[in-house]
């Protein structure tokens, strides 16, 4: 077994004059509630990556950029298990590490800095080689822990959840949460991905991926392609990490209104997609919404006040 918080869900309704008069229930899974920086969907991403890195005894490495909640999140967790870690980093090191790579040092990650060209090396094996000869042997977990071990971990993100729900939205950078939500929910609910990067077909074809490595598929009755899942690219704002002021206007007026705090590169692009979608009345009346707040919001802290 290894040591994280646990996760007893958080369900929170939104009631406002929107959702009235568009007749829907909005209901928020409150992950980022479980830990500030392991909660999350990260939780469930990395529980048996870490697990299987425990019984080989190695240390782990992981890939992310500067800002990457996966990189300090695997930090603390790893830290929280004694885990040696380390961290290939995109981007040349600084004078001065941000808060999020400061804070992963101080729980004990090693951060190795190397070139955007190199880093998009990253899931090619003959470099993950390179990096276990230079290095010395490790547990490699990929970026965002999108690997099959993620899925199965965040298969159990809807588990305790009694309730069904007509839709289940969730923002998707790498797909191995849409992939875990696809293959767990109800066959009746449509799982709808908002994409918070220019992915084209790369998106599709990762969760499709991630869904067809599952062991589980080959026992389901349904085929892999009538799983009830898609994605909607309508609402990256320009592409990963981008925003304007109508976006961090949204976070903010949805924070006052609502007393929960949203970050611009995933959050806030999912809720203000979904209630774009209530607005132009993409919901059928009475459909039942649920929404997962993935969390992330201590690595995008330094992007709530609104530019001028």
């Amino acid at each position: 077994m290894i040591n994280l918080p646990l996760y007893n869900p958080i369900i929170q309704q939104i009631e406002n004059s929107l959702t009235r008069e568009k007749q829907v229930s909005w209901n928020v899974l409150r992950l980022d509630l479980i830990d500030e920086i392991i909660g999350g969907n990260k939780l469930f991403k990395l529980k048996y990556n870490l697990e299987e890195a425990k019984k080989t005894g190695l240390p782990v490495l992981t890939f992310g950029g500067a800002f990457s909640n996966h990189i300090i999140a695997t930090a603390k967790s790893c830290l929280l298990n004694n885990i040696s870690c380390g961290g290939i980093i995109r981007g040349e090191k600084t004078s001065e590490l941000n808060h999020v790579l400061k804070v992963a040092e101080e729980f004990g990650m090693n951060l190795h800095f190397v070139s955007r060209e190199e880093y998009k090396r990253r899931g090619d094996e003959k470099y993950q080689n390179e990096l276990q000869n230079k290095f010395g042997k490790h547990f490699i977990i990929p970026e965002g822990g999108g690997n099959v071990l993620g899925v199965k971990g965040c298969k159990e993100i809807l588990k305790p959840i009694a309730e069904e729900f007509d839709f289940i939205f969730a923002p998707v950078g790498s797909g191995g949460t849409l992939a875990g939500l696809a293959l767990s929910a109800p066959a009746k609910t449509k799982v709808i991905g908002i994409a918070v990067l220019k992915g084209e077909n790369y998106l599709e074809q990762s969760v499709q991926r991630l869904i067809a490595d599952d062991s589980s598929v080959a026992n389901r009755a349904e085929r892999v392609d009538k799983l009830n899942w898609n994605i909607n690219k309508q609402y990256h704002f320009g592409g990963y990490a981008k925003c304007n002021n109508e976006l961090l206007e949204f976070i903010y007026k949805f924070k006052t209104e609502n007393n929960i705090q949203l970050e611009p590169i995933y959050s806030g692009k999912l809720f203000f997609a979904v209630t774009d979608l209530i607005n132009k009345n993409f919901f059928p009346t009475e459909s039942k919404i649920l929404c997962l707040h993935t969390g992330g919001i201590f690595s995008g802290r330094t992007a709530f006040k609104i530019n001028s």
